[in-house]
């Protein structure tokens, strides 16, 4: 493996492993709160996650010789931000979190349970995620309005940034935080002490507990989101790479990874679709056999993030929350405008998608059950009627 080594593979790696952590933690962090999460579990919850995606990156790609990147899932996270807290707090959430691991290993190991995700129609799937997104992406709005000294450096570091490189868009965007949170936020006396303090990262245990409610509000919803915006395209990026790795492994080895994060609330792992490109692509090396080294050192750097994350939660905690919100929303931007297009693009499924973009954009719930399943259902249900119309009408 050594020989395989390069320099190209190292910068590629440690650039990979900053925007990868730098770009959506704070979106995790939204996503653990959002559910229940007390800030020692949220702590947790993110120190477990990016230990065990840097793990499984070094062990699955040492393994195949494939540069196969791992991330957190993102979207999930965002559903998550949305969709409340559960009647038995974050354990139960956990639980859920369980459940959606355990059908995305099915999903792998089982052809029926692939197939049923596979039949769900892309732009509805889309159509969900665009909803979930929605109301995060209006943070950067709601920030300014907060207070336009604070919310409008973050903005303009993101758009000028990513106006020259995209990747560090959102890495600017937390620069221009912690310039605001130095210089424009007055923290009481004793504020920094207390961010060294708890800087150590303490894994904090949740035994899971288990809901039906759980289960459909929360486990479905982000199984389907974890297998439509992240693992299909993360095999698919893979391919365009001339790498053939089996999807159905994949699948299951994220799932068991992620099964070793959910109890110290971690949602869950998967494979990564924008940093997969950056390990796969000629950037990482000329030689498409060695390119796995990037992954491999991408790995490392997302462990030595995860030991860092007490650190990354006490200086957070310290900026206003819509501050925080506003950089998850900017960092969302992207997936959001990705997900629309992709759901309303169709004209057949235009209505269907709007109208589970609709519903699950309303964070209206019912029965205790989030916004984003019953968007999902309701546009199902939409595509499943237009079908039978049509067939009953070619058969008349």
């Amino acid at each position: 493996m050594l020989k395989d080594f390069s320099a190209q593979s190292l910068f590629m790696g440690l650039l990979v492993a900053f925007v990868g952590f730098a770009s959506s933690f704070s979106v995790v962090l939204q996503g653990l709160e959002g559910i229940g999460a007390s800030p020692a579990q949220s702590a947790s919850g993110l120190m477990a996650l990016s230990i065990v995606m840097g793990i499984a990156g070094i062990v699955i790609s040492a393994v195949t010789r494939m540069p196969v990147s791992i991330a957190w899932s993102t979207p999930g996270a965002a559903l998550l931000a949305t969709a409340g807290t559960l009647p038995g707090g974050f354990a139960e959430a956990v639980g859920a979190f369980i459940v959606a691991n355990l059908l995305i290993i099915a999903a792998g190991l089982l052809k029926p349970v692939g197939r049923a995700i596979s039949a769900i129609p892309a732009p509805l799937a889309n159509a969900m995620l665009a909803g979930v997104l929605l109301a995060l992406c209006f943070a950067p709005v709601e920030a300014v309005k907060f207070d336009p000294l604070l919310g409008l450096p973050i903005i303009i570091a993101f758009v000028v940034a990513g106006a020259f490189n995209r990747l560090l868009a959102v890495p600017a965007a937390l620069g221009a935080l912690v310039l605001v949170l130095v210089l424009g936020v007055d923290l009481p006396a004793g504020s920094w002490g207390n961010v060294w303090r708890e800087a150590a990262p303490l894994p904090v245990w949740v035994t899971p507990a288990f809901s039906l409610q759980a289960t459909i509000s929360v486990a479905l919803p982000l199984f389907i989101v974890t297998m439509a915006s992240q693992n299909i395209p993360g095999v698919a990026i893979l391919a365009i790479n001339e790498y053939r790795p089996s999807a159905g492994r994949m699948f299951s080895l994220t799932g068991l990874f992620s099964l070793v994060a959910a109890p110290f609330g971690g949602h869950g792992v998967n494979l990564a679709a924008i940093t997969a490109a950056m390990c796969a692509g000629p950037d990482a090396h000329a030689d498409p056999k060695r390119r796995y080294w990037a992954a491999i050192v991408a790995g490392i750097g997302y462990v030595v993030f995860g030991l860092m994350s007490g650190l990354v939660v006490a200086l957070v905690s310290l900026a206003p929350p819509i501050l925080i919100e506003a950089v998850a929303g900017l960092a969302l931007i992207g997936a959001f405008a990705a997900a629309a297009l992709a759901a309303f693009k169709e004209p057949d499924a235009r209505e269907a998608a709007a109208i589970t973009f609709l519903v699950a954009a309303s964070g209206v719930g019912f029965f205790g059950i989030s916004g984003a399943f019953w968007g999902l259902a309701a546009g199902l249900a939409i595509t499943g009627i237009k079908g039978l119309a049509k067939r009953r009408h070619a058969g008349g």
